[in-house]
């Protein structure tokens, strides 16, 4: 798949996603939530990629978009570059993209999630949902499996609060 954007013209989308995909198997091969992102620069060149270590790490700020953002090291501009993650980015990676002018967001999809798309888009960031089967039926079936530590990773207070957290 290929997408036309201005200054990102013929760009391997779907290849650039599988990237992203691979470091949510990782986070999830590792007991993480399987949420993966990758930077990239406007051609298409792999800047860092990452993927959700809250579970792996105990650190409640390393999310998939920062871990990518942390791997891509410092850059000069951030506007021409593409953020491509599974999962609609929460508020806390949404703040990241915008404190950082990140132009573009791709993202797998997000029914599992909506996060800060709006906000995103009103502020002049080019958002793309591509609706990935893989990336929803493996955030849903992770969801299922692990309510407590989803509802946690997205700020959900426990309905119990006899719930123990780790």
């Amino acid at each position: 798949m290929t997408i036309s954007l201005p200054g990102h013209a013929g760009l391997d989308v779907s290849g650039m996603l599988d990237v992203a995909y691979r470091e949510a198997r990782m986070s999830l091969d590792e007991g993480g939530i399987p949420i993966g992102a990758a930077l990239f620069a406007a051609d298409g060149t792999l800047l860092g990629a990452g993927h959700n270590r809250r579970v792996q790490a105990d650190d409640p700020s390393a999310h998939g978009e920062t871990d990518a953002f942390r791997a891509a090291g410092r850059q000069r501009d951030y506007g021409p570059t593409i953020m491509v993650t599974t999962l609609s980015p929460c508020w806390y990676c949404s703040g990241l993209i915008r404190q950082f002018g990140i132009g573009t967001v791709v993202i797998g999809e997000h029914t599992s999630f909506y996060g800060g798309e709006d906000w995103l888009r009103e502020h002049g960031v080019e958002v793309i949902v591509l609706d990935d089967e893989r990336c929803s039926e493996m955030m849903s079936s992770y969801i299922a499996a692990n309510p407590a530590v989803w509802n946690e990773d997205i700020g959900v207070a426990p309905a119990d609060e006899n719930v123990e957290m780790s």
